[in-house]
Parts: C-alpha cells; structure tokens; sequence
C-alpha cells in the first residue's frame, strides 16, 4: 500500500525504504495475487519438501537473459549503475540520489551516475540559449 520496498539487509547496515513506481510496481501487484503463503519472500525458490524457504537464485536466469540478448561484460549490478544514471538525467539531485541508493557520501554517488553525452549536449545548448538567446536579440536592435 506504501509503493515501497523495505531493504532489511544492506551493505552498509542500514535499512532503508526504496520507492517503487510504474511496471515493477505493476508486476510486484500481480505476484502479490499468486505468492506462497509460507514464506515472507516475494520471490522464493520453488519449494522442496523438508527445506526452510530461501530466496531463489537468478544467476541462470541472468545468464541466459544476457546470452539470449548478446551483452558480454554486464553484471547485475550494472543495473545499479544505470539507475543512478536516469535519475540524474531525470533531475534528481546528488542529495536525493544518495538518499535513493543508500550512499553515505556524495563521492560514492558520483562514482555510481553519469550523464550521457547526448544529455550534456542538450544541457550545454539549454546554457547557450538562456546566456546568448538576449545577447543576439540585443545585436540585431
């Protein structure tokens, strides 16, 4: 009901609440409808009979994700990565990217998001019209 996930385990040891929006938010719903009743994990291994529950395992999953789509080099958290990159790129500041991805330091936050080159171009084009938009319209009086 909060639109939010609840990270208990963390690097750093803090637990922290993540929101989630859009097609996960849609996809986590529709898995909420069909989950097991005797775990608390969203995604569990498939049961066996006498084991506890446990987390299920996605490295097979990931792999062959990879090797269907042909992207060498790419880890999981990549995706981390990618993220931190769209949120930037979105308007989020440094401040609320590390509030997001648990970061302590802005330096760590650098480290995770960067701009595409496309994005800079239009960032320095937005400069250029806000700075020299009134200047070529004061000439040409």
């Amino acid at each position: 009901h909060r639109r939010v996930m609840t990270l208990h385990d963390t690097k750093n040891k803090e637990r922290r609440a993540v929101p989630i929006a859009g097609h996960a938010l849609e996809l986590l719903e529709a898995r909420a409808k069909v989950r097991r009743i005797d775990t608390d994990y969203v995604f569990p291994a498939p049961f066996r009979h006498g084991e506890k529950p446990r987390p299920i395992d996605i490295q097979s999953a990931w792999k062959t994700a990879l090797r269907r789509a042909n992207i060498e080099d790419f880890r999981f958290h990549d995706l981390r990565h990618s993220a931190a990159s769209y949120l930037l790129m979105s308007g989020a500041s440094l401040g609320e990217l590390a509030e997001l991805l648990g970061h302590r330091t802005l330096q760590m936050v650098r480290r995770y998001s960067h701009i595409s080159e496309p994005h800079a171009a239009r960032l320095v084009e937005k400069m250029n019209a806000a700075i020299f938009q009134g200047a070529e319209a004061k000439q040409g009086s």
